[in-house]
């Protein structure tokens, strides 16, 4: 082990709240900041689906959020985050991806079956085991479907990709990102080799939102185009 991960053993992070709060309400905040990245106003009905709850069960919680100064919900804006409550979300979104990341790594696990078992274990990492697995991945950046894993100082870096959708017959590009929170739909791409990492090839796009053709490790395979939108390339 090198110096400096042994320093950092030797200096933990203080815990920044995370053991104050409940495992649910460590699950919204990480849930509610992944939706922020993708609207300008999160609903409590798009986080009832991202739950898969009931709309007044995420109300409510909205509400505990909000008494707690780690999320605002004003009419019309949607719901979003205190400073507080970002910070809450990227630790708890670090351990969930690194512990992905060490599962996929070094227990083999496959990354359609990490996800569900980073949710259980997540709540119950300590900082200085986060701080040993880290140091054991040799800092890692991102997660097995592609993700950015946020830095001991709760940084997170986003590098420019967009969906295969966007590509033109004949565009070559890599695949960066997967979604995580659907094991069907990963186990499908898995199957396959749609992972991050792999090179694509667009072939043809049929017309009115028809499936794409691509061609992957040498050979064709046809996508439906709400699939493609989930898979994002460089």
């Amino acid at each position: 082990m090198s110096a400096d991960s042994g320093s950092t053993q030797r200096r933990p992070r203080r815990r920044s709240g995370l053991a104050e709060i409940s495992d649910a309400a460590q699950d919204y905040l990480r849930e509610i900041y992944k939706l922020q990245q993708e609207s300008d106003a999160v609903t409590t009905s798009a986080i009832a689906r991202r739950m898969g709850v009931s709309a007044p069960s995420a109300t409510a919680m909205v509400k505990k959020l909000a008494a707690l100064e780690l999320a605002d919900h004003a009419l019309y804006r949607g719901v979003r985050l205190t400073r507080a409550g970002e910070r809450l979300a990227l630790e708890v979104l670090r351990h969930h991806r690194l512990l992905e990341l060490y599962l996929a790594e070094t227990l083999e696990v496959g990354i359609d079956a990490v996800h569900v078992e980073a949710d259980r274990l997540e709540h119950a990492l300590s900082e200085e085991l986060e701080q040993r697995i880290d140091a054991a991945l040799g800092g890692p950046t991102h997660d097995p479907h592609g993700d950015p894993i946020p830095t001991i100082q709760l940084r997170i870096d986003r590098p420019k990709t967009r969906p295969l959708t966007e590509l033109a017959p004949g565009d070559h590009a890599t695949v960066r990102r997967i979604p995580d929170g659907d094991a069907e739909l990963l186990h499908y791409l898995v199957g396959l080799d749609l992972v991050p990492g792999q090179s694509v090839t667009l072939v043809h796009a049929a017309p009115l939102r028809g499936p794409l053709t691509l061609g992957v490790g040498g050979r064709t395979l046809s996508l439906s185009i709400e699939v493609a939108a989930e898979i994002h390339v460089a």
